[in-house]
């Protein structure tokens, strides 16, 4: 989906249509939860920090999150997914992939599915998407963001190379600033860069993920698309509009463990680590953690803080 939120705020609110719109609480510890089109030609993105955003684009207009509106037209579009294959692994509320190799509707093309889809979520729920046809998940995804917003993107078999080559290694999954620069360090900056190197020399600077980069250089993916993949991570998270003192944590712990414990009980899997996140006045981030057997998990009620003390990780 296209700046899904913003683009959600701006198809209910006429006023807002063709304006800036940040989707954030105004405050100066807010982050940007989306930007529209209008509002990322001022430089605004996601994740970015609301008086940022404003510093960039005075004349945004800022919205506070809705994300049970939200939920509900990624459902919708869900739906529309549904009519063309059972085979559907959401990645987010506005992002899934979709193996359509057998499609229910019997188009012939993999194009006109893609093609399709688009156009029954613009007729039915007033909202742009954008999609990337490939033969694998990671080609797709790359094939997605190609000619964003609105746009329909698609990489034949004999075409991967011409298309994956020329790219910067940074477009690559997992490629962030610490592998790019070591891949800097080689002498790589393009994925043919990259295809040159011999599978025995990225293993020794990468590890296990060096063979990832010498299949993902080779647009090899075979990883499948896994619908109703198991919940890996459940969080809960708060930030303050002003400085913590530690010692006055507690109340603020307690409730976020209430709504963790909450959320968990909705999954069939039992959580068996329990992780507390802190970041200081400084922006340094803390973590600790605790595993718990089983019988404890099952009553982590209000006796959590308590036992979570006396397990070690806390008093640090």
């Amino acid at each position: 989906m296209d700046a899904f939120y913003a683009s959600v705020e701006q198809r209910d609110d006429p006023q807002l249509r063709g304006k800036p719109v940040v989707v954030a609480w105004k405050g100066n510890r807010s982050v940007v939860c989306a930007a529209s089109y209008e509002a990322r030609k001022f430089g605004v993105r996601s994740a970015m920090p609301a008086v940022r955003a404003e510093s960039l684009c005075p004349e945004a207009i800022f919205v506070a999150p809705d994300f049970t509106r939200y939920r509900a037209v990624s459902r919708s579009v869900g739906e529309i997914f549904k009519r063309h294959t059972d085979l559907i692994e959401p990645l987010s509320l506005d992002e899934a992939y979709l193996d359509v190799t057998e499609n229910k509707t019997s188009l012939p093309t993999a194009t006109l599915v893609a093609r399709t889809i688009r156009d029954q979520i613009r007729q039915e729920l007033s909202l742009t998407a954008s999609a990337g046809v490939a033969p694998n998940k990671f080609l797709a995804k790359l094939a997605s963001d190609w000619r964003k917003p609105d746009g329909l993107f698609v990489i034949q078999p004999e075409d991967i190379d011409s298309f994956l080559l020329p790219l910067p290694v940074g477009r690559l999954p997992g490629v962030g600033k610490v592998t790019g620069d070591k891949l800097a360090k080689l002498g790589i900056q393009a994925v043919g860069d990259l295809r040159k190197l011999e599978l025995s020399l990225l293993e020794k600077h990468f590890g296990r993920y060096g063979l990832r980069l010498h299949e993902l250089a080779r647009g090899v993916d075979d990883s499948a698309v896994v619908p109703d993949r198991p919940t890996k991570s459940i969080s809960v998270e708060d930030t303050f509009e002003q400085d913590v003192l530690l010692a006055e944590t507690e109340p603020m712990i307690r409730h976020l463990a209430e709504k963790l414990w909450s959320a968990s009980r909705k999954e069939s899997r039992l959580a068996r680590t329990v992780v507390l996140k802190l970041k200081t006045s400084g922006f340094k981030i803390l973590t600790r953690s605790a595993r718990f057997s089983s019988f404890f998990l099952r009553g982590i009620d209000g006796r959590y803080l308590e036992a979570a003390r006396k397990s070690g990780p806390w008093s640090a």
